[in-house]
């Protein structure tokens, strides 16, 4: 249980590093790869934008609920 908390949370952490670099900042960003940046400002985020930032929302909160799941499990073993 141990060991499969601490691979979802490895796992977790990479694709939440992975997905913030994506974001795109005030220069455009590594999102405009995927094309991103074929729209004009004017129009507001784009759908990869969009799906971009849900996949960080999830990534985040599966990170903080393996962290909690973790926490619990070494605290009940050692206590």
């Amino acid at each position: 249980m141990i060991l499969a908390l601490q691979i979802v949370l490895v796992i977790t952490s990479l694709l939440m590093g992975l997905s913030v670099l994506l974001h795109k900042g005030k220069g455009g960003g590594l999102s405009s790869l995927f094309g991103g940046g074929m729209q004009s400002n004017l129009s507001g985020s784009t759908v990869a934008e969009k799906n971009l930032d849900r996949l960080t929302v999830i990534t985040g909160v599966l990170w903080l609920a393996a962290l909690l799941a973790l926490n619990l499990v070494l605290n009940f073993n050692l206590g």
